[in-house]
């Protein structure tokens, strides 16, 4: 190899992230980005033997690979390879000088989220990231094709050697649309016809894409749009609210080819019993539905909703802000007071039913109506919290701990700073 050449002081690298389930599609828009960039390396960390605790790491520019090895995956976390091999493999690249453009390809089942916030905040004896590179793009490659059979079934990643850790517990399906929810420019096969609504054969399961993630910019692979899409520049801490279950913005409602986005927004609490009764028709209602919600019996808190695939994950998010006191509630982030303060209600705070579900043919009127009948009734309500705190704790098993490898916590769910 010739001699590095000397980096200008100040110039970062740029990085784009490219993630995708649909490993024809990731690997045609890497093999895309890297043609039309002038000196592009690709880093790739090859997960397979993951549940082993062994990942497998290549760096190849256009002369081929030139870097092959074996990392240890520590402590069977996904995102301390990436802080302990990745990053550092990054730090010496935009050292070099000699690369344009570096394309992170993570592995099938990966997140997107936990990389990102790595190469935006994470430090390597003693450098930070954001000193040296910058995020220019995150990409998710997809086939609308798939997406409605796959978003329609619990199949576990580990099923499909997808996984990321020997732990690793998340579905297929949660993971696609995760991907799809969090990167801002979505790839898909040059022969998608992006004209919708146009009878075709792919218009379900592209509108479908284009709810669950209405302001992403799609593109199609091969015509020379994904690499000015991607270099366009990443907004993380707007990418962190996006997903952020206590503050992100749900899909309005649509209705095309098929495919339709109800939202269901109610302020009255809902029975913990009724609702958990009517997960098993509500679940798999839809290819897609999220949100947050409270339970009459646990008034202080905020949950997330978070459903594909048949496959429902409640998650804590912190106490609304409703019921902390005027100290606690300046220490929460200006985005979560902000956004609290703006749906205020006179009598539930910043308490809110908000739940959005998409699918194709979905039945909105069955949805609502099941919904409206878990809230609490007029006699039930005039009981008070203290009357509601008796309720039977339905949702207790839900809320257990489990493993979500590969996805960051919520920042919603910070104590208060002292």
């Amino acid at each position: 190899m010739s001699a590095p050449a000397a980096h200008p002081e100040g110039i970062k690298l740029p990085v784009v992230v490219v993630a995708g389930l649909h490993a024809d599609e990731r690997r045609a828009a890497v093999e895309e980005l890297a043609a039309a960039a002038v000196d592009a390396v690709v880093l790739r960390h090859d997960l397979r033997d993951a549940a082993r605790g062994v990942v497998h790491r290549e760096l190849r520019d256009a002369g081929g690979a030139f870097d092959e090895d074996d990392v240890p995956l520590s402590n069977d976390c996904p995102c301390c390879a990436l802080r302990e091999d990745l990053l550092p493999r990054l730090l010496e690249i935009a050292d070099e000088g000699r690369y344009g453009l570096a394309i992170v390809e993570l592995w099938g089942g990966s997140d997107p989220h936990p990389a990102v916030e790595v190469l935006a905040e994470g430090e390597s004896q003693g450098r930070r990231a954001a000193d040296a590179v910058e995020l220019a793009g995150v990409v998710a490659a997809v086939d609308p094709n798939r997406l409605i059979g796959e978003l329609s079934v619990p199949d576990d990643l580990a099923e499909h050697g997808e996984h990321t850790a020997a732990r690793d517990e998340r579905t297929r399906a949660e993971a696609l649309a995760h991907q799809i929810e969090y990167a801002t420019t979505l790839a898909v096969p040059r022969a998608t016809t992006l004209a919708v609504p146009r009878a075709t054969a792919h218009a379900p399961g592209l509108a479908l894409l284009r709810q669950l993630h209405p302001t992403a910019r799609v593109v199609r692979l091969g015509t020379g749009a994904l690499t000015r899409a991607a270099l366009g520049g990443f907004d993380v801490a707007a990418a962190r609210d996006r997903v952020n279950p206590a503050i992100a913005l749900l899909p309005q409602e649509r209705d095309e080819a098929g495919v339709t986005t109800l939202v269901w927004e109610r302020r009255r609490p809902l029975h913990p019993e009724r609702l958990r009764e009517a997960l098993e028709l509500l679940v798999p209602a839809a290819q897609r539905s999220r949100g947050r919600f409270w339970l009459a019996n646990r008034p202080d808190l905020m949950l997330a909703w978070d459903a594909a695939g048949a496959n429902l994950a409640v998650e804590e998010c912190g106490p609304w802000l409703t019921t902390l006191t005027d100290a606690d509630w300046e220490c929460y982030p200006p985005a979560r007071r902000a956004a609290a303060a703006l749906d205020w209600h006179p009598l539930h705070g910043d308490r809110v039913q908000q739940l959005s579900f998409t699918a194709e043919g979905l039945d909105a009127d069955g949805i609502t109506a099941l919904l409206d009948s878990c809230l609490l009734t007029d006699g039930e309500l005039a009981a008070g919290e203290t009357g509601w705190k008796t309720l039977p704790d339905a949702f207790r098993d839900l809320l257990a701990p489990v493993h979500r490898a590969d996805r960051p916590r919520s920042r919603a769910d910070e104590p208060p700073r002292r």
